[in-house]
């Protein structure tokens, strides 16, 4: 019972339209078996549009069910959570909690996941303004371009003045739409392409500044931001003159506009409210920190420091970022272990406490890696078909292959390292080798892998240990 998942997510339903058994229906499109984790996130997610109907006062009160996935590395649980995410167009941030540590250790501070969350947010936000405006900066792009093209102050360019001739508003009528003609001849022209390779001349920005790296106590990466941003204002007014093919100046200049169109004020405000009601972090290698003080120095005391500095994010706290202002109340965190040596119950209690749903996930069997490879919406199969399909190359994967690849998998992650899944890529990989190397040279373009095929490519890999641990 297991996943695995590939490609990106179409155009999907409203979310606050959609129940938990068909949060869980649009997740198997992707995701092979793992039911019980699919049931406890798709009831976090329906909980968090529950929550936003609730009168304010209510909803302040109600936390987010926050989660620990119980499993080995490979089943599933990362590939759940960010398909979450992407379905519910939340900001979703997965980080490894032994990155971090208590204050006195090195490495990083708990408080940057959340600004990076911020970030991700102020990023989905910005997109989604500038696809609004996307249409209007490609015409003012267009007019600019057209100007630079064909200058209006210019009359040389399209036609001839007689200098000593008095003025006549008929000619200038005249003018005036010969000057128009002219334009929107240009204008066809560019839509076609057929003046990328001109060259124009225009005004662009200088965007290099000094790099300075400061430490100091928000850390240095917040300080790192902050300078930035003060030296980006001091330099952003500089411009110089510039001569570039058509084509760039026109891909320039849509950005100009876009960056002009969109106001990245209401965009961080529009982030902030986001990730304070919709953020996702996914706090992968929870076990890793499980500990409890015992001898008063040595790893012990930063496993447990680092759980006491992960309690008031995950309680709910506030958090300074470059945007503002963040509440974490109302952040949804999923954590995620193997627990093969610790277990939950070694966390300190205060953080067992905000995490009120474990689920466990089911280890891989040979079904499972059969389903993985074919039943998917972008299953491996169907990507590997398709990617050579690019070629010309007609490839097909015979049942017996299916098993074939399936069982090299268990058994390799039976003798080495169980990396679950991801083994199929080590081993679909090796196994379509020579194929995807030959591309259109290949003859005949219809290729037919078959047990055979597959036992032929890796089964000397396979018996031999010491070498499948370097090949697969």
């Amino acid at each position: 019972m297991v996943i695995y998942l590939s490609g990106e997510v179409e155009e999907e339903s409203r979310l606050d339209e959609m129940t938990p058994r068909q949060i869980v229906a649009e997740l198997d499109k992707h995701v092979v078996g793992q039911n019980a984790a699919k049931r406890a996130v798709a009831i976090a997610l329906r909980n968090r549009v529950r929550r936003q109907k609730l009168p304010p006062e209510m909803a302040a009160d109600v936390m987010p069910k926050n989660i620990i996935m119980i499993g080995s590395t490979g089943v599933g649980k990362t590939e759940i959570a960010r398909r979450l995410a992407r379905m519910s167009n939340s900001p979703f941030l997965k980080v490894e909690a032994s990155k971090f540590t208590e204050v006195g250790y090195v490495g990083r501070d708990v408080e940057s996941m959340i600004r990076d969350l911020t970030e991700i947010a102020v990023d989905m936000v910005r997109e989604e303004k500038i696809e609004e405006v996307a249409e209007k900066a490609e015409n003012n792009a267009e007019e600019r371009i057209l100007d630079l093209l064909l200058p209006q102050r210019s009359p040389s360019n399209f036609y001839d003045f007689d200098a000593d001739a008095a003025p006549d508003e008929g000619a200038s009528g005249d003018r005036d739409e010969q000057f128009q003609k002219t334009r929107e001849k240009l204008r066809a022209q560019l839509r076609e392409g057929k003046l990328d390779s001109r060259l124009v001349e225009m005004e662009v920005r200088e965007k290099s500044f000094p790099t300075i790296e400061v430490a100091g106590p928000q850390g240095v990466e917040e300080m790192g931001i902050n300078m930035k941003d003060m030296l980006g204002n001091l330099f952003q007014g500089r411009t110089k003159r510039q001569r570039m093919r058509v084509d760039e100046a026109l891909e320039y200049l849509i950005q100009e506009e876009e960056e002009r169109l969109v106001d990245m004020d209401a965009v961080a405000r529009a982030a902030l409210e986001r990730v304070e009601s919709s953020g996702i972090i996914f706090l992968d290698e929870l076990d890793k920190i499980a500990g409890r003080e015992s001898s008063g120095s040595g790893p012990d005391v930063s496993r447990e420091g680092v759980q006491r500095d992960l309690l008031p994010i995950v309680e709910g706290t506030t958090v300074n970022t470059r945007y503002g202002m963040v509440r974490t109340d109302h952040v949804l965190f999923i954590a995620a272990g193997a627990f093969h040596v610790s277990k939950p119950s070694d966390l300190i209690p205060e953080l067992q406490g905000r995490f009120p749903i474990r689920v466990e996930l089911d280890s891989l069997t040979l079904e499972d890696f059969k389903r993985i490879l074919t039943e998917p919406k972008n299953s491996l199969v169907k990507q590997y078909k398709a990617l050579l399909e690019t070629e010309g190359i007609e490839l097909e994967f015979t049942d017996d292959a299916i098993d074939a690849l399936a069982r090299f998998a268990v058994r390799v992650n039976e003798q080495t390292e169980n990396i679950g899944a991801r083994r199929l890529h080590t081993i679909m990989e090796k196994v379509l080798d020579e194929i995807s190397f030959e591309g259109p040279d290949l003859e005949p373009k219809r290729q037919s892998i078959d047990a055979e095929y597959v036992g032929r490519t890796i089964d000397d890999i396979v018996k031999d240990q010491d070498l499948s641990r370097y090949v697969l």
